[in-house]
């Protein structure tokens, strides 16, 4: 018999949602449904804080834990527990680490989207969404890994972030902020800039109509950063215009020092940044069941 654990964040659970329990009964009674038909041991949580994710994902690897995710927020916030809970620390790191690898193979999980969100992490990654589909998945056991961008706020990152664009008054405004992919230095701190996306996939892939990172893909191993500046075009009888210029670059790591605060959009978690923030590669790192 298979024990599956069905976890659900609730209101309180600093996952980005707008308050208010978080999706729907229907889909994840019909997941634990078509789980119980199938004889699998199925036990619902509804997380409220870290300390109840924290308590739902002890079940792993033994258990196979579904998320029931109402938005991609969601599923970020478990994520960052279950990082935090296997990573070990700098001093005990295993020898048998891979060398572009800080954390171990994360077990897999299953994940159920509750929200009609066509345009979900879920969606973008060719997952079921019918509840009997995903219970399906989940008992069938094969898995698919994926990368996973880690940063040096102690979070991370599953898609994409998307630094400016607005301020927070929600008007185009520009940054000043030096950007570096590896070795390569895509902006020095001394042009305005426009935004910038760290992508691991292709939420922000492309900006109002502005194409920004081409064709990222969350098992190639690297990440992509593009930084678009306003660039002003002359011309002998022409008045001067602006184009925005698009920089790219991919890589294992991005460090992003902005000069001043900075609107970002984190997996659609909104803060500032108002400091260097690094984010790194982690290959392979996580996996979710597929059909």
């Amino acid at each position: 018999m298979v024990d599956i654990v069905l976890l659900t964040l609730g209101e309180d659970s600093q996952c980005g949602c707008d308050g208010g329990a978080c999706g729907t009964r229907t889909p994840i009674l019909a997941c634990r449904d078509a789980l119980r038909t199938s004889s699998a041991d199925v036990r619902t949580v509804v997380a409220h804080d870290d300390k109840e994710i924290d308590e739902a994902l002890r079940a792993l690897p033994e258990s196979r834990v579904i998320v029931a995710t109402a938005a991609d927020a969601q599923l970020r916030a478990v994520m960052r527990r279950l990082v935090r809970m296997y990573a070990p620390a700098a001093s005990k790191r295993p020898d048998d680490l891979a060398g572009d690898r800080t954390i171990p193979d994360l077990p897999p999980i299953g994940i159920l989207p509750l929200g009609p969100d066509a345009t979900d992490l879920a969606t973008r990654l060719g997952l079921p969404r019918v509840p009997a589909e995903v219970a399906a998945a989940v008992l069938g056991g094969k898995v698919r890994r994926l990368d996973l961008l880690r940063n040096d706020g102690g979070s991370v990152t599953l898609d994409g972030a998307l630094l400016g664009g607005v301020d927070a008054a929600g008007t185009t405004a520009t940054y000043l902020a030096r950007v570096e992919v590896d070795d390569a230095v895509l902006a020095d701190g001394t042009e305005p800039v426009l935004m910038s996306v760290v992508a691991n996939a292709s939420r922000y892939a492309t900006v109002d109509g502005l194409p920004l990172v081409t064709n990222p893909a969350m098992d190639d191993g690297v990440l992509d950063v593009a930084v678009a500046l306003p660039v002003a075009s002359r011309g002998l009888f022409r008045r001067p215009r602006v184009e925005i210029q698009v920089r790219r670059a991919h890589g294992r790591a991005v460090a992003i020092s902005p000069r001043a605060e900075v609107p970002f959009v984190d997996d659609g978690v909104e803060g500032t940044l108002t400091h260097k923030r690094s984010w790194w590669m982690e290959r392979a790192a996580w996996a979710v069941y597929v059909p």
